[in-house]
């Protein structure tokens, strides 16, 4: 079964034009087959503000109403994803964006949450892994914007950690999938402070631990979960570590590795 890397890279690594080109760099390099998820980073905010389209944030997550579903369309299915896009075409690395509207890739529905409405925020119902594999299969590399669509001629926000797990997922039953989660820090650190507090793996029973004795920082927490559960739907490894270090990364030496027994 070929090797498949499935990438996401944070919106931190979008902000900073010297990291994001290092970051291509190392993803162009890579010969097997991949594929990368981008966040958004601060543009779309920056933008908002700009046009004085008030942001509300919730628990750290978007509220994204009819006016800021355009602009997060426009500059991370747009600007951002095709900016990144022919990066990779001038490093010899022939990919294609998609958002996902594109070839019905990415199909999700509007949350539902009992007491607060989101807005235009998606929640995955469906990969088009053929379509997907099809491209694969091509050679070409694939980059991801976080916009889903309902089916019903409705785009969707969606988080990109969550895409990322539902490709890598999907595609766990065609490919050998590595899912990376790329960020600014070394790893899943014992002390947010301390970047040389990595945990070099996890497992199961010690996330427990650790979560019960409240040792990790909380926004780690949802990448944790999600990690635990590609591996229990055919990903055969996490990977979770600071973007300037992707080929360690992908060489075992370096950043969390999640392992489930």
């Amino acid at each position: 079964m070929d090797k498949l890397y499935v990438i996401k890279i944070g919106g931190n690594i979008i902000d900073d034009e010297a990291k994001l080109a290092s970051f291509l760099n190392d993803f162009s390099a890579i010969d097997e087959k991949k594929i990368l998820v981008h966040g958004g980073g601060k543009l779309a905010t920056r933008m908002a503000e700009k046009l004085g389209i008030g942001q509300k944030l919730v628990d750290g997550r978007r509220i994204t109403d009819a006016e800021t579903l355009k602009i997060v369309t426009m500059v991370y299915a747009g600007f951002i994803n095709k900016n990144i896009v022919a990066s990779l075409q001038a490093k010899n690395c022939n990919a294609i964006g998609l958002c996902g509207a594109d070839g019905d890739v990415i199909s999700a529905h509007k949350r539902q949450h009992p007491v607060l409405d989101y807005g235009y925020v998606g929640d995955v119902d469906n990969i088009n892994k053929y379509l997907i594999k099809d491209l694969l299969e091509k050679s070409i590399s694939i980059v991801f914007s976080p916009i889903t669509h309902d089916q019903q001629g409705q785009l969707l926000n969606t988080n990109a950690d969550t895409i990322a797990q539902e490709i890598a997922k999907s595609m766990g039953e065609l490919y050998e999938v590595q899912l990376i989660y790329c960020f600014e820090k070394s790893g899943v650190l014992l002390d947010i402070n301390d970047n040389s507090s990595v945990i070099p793996e996890i497992r199961p029973y010690y996330y427990e631990q650790l979560k019960a004795g409240e040792k990790i920082f909380a926004g780690m927490l949802p990448k944790l979960d999600n990690a635990f559960t590609a591996l229990k739907n055919g990903v055969s490894k996490v990977i979770i570590g600071k973007a300037e270090e992707l080929p360690k990364l992908i060489n075992g030496i370096a950043g969390t590795a999640i392992i489930n027994d």
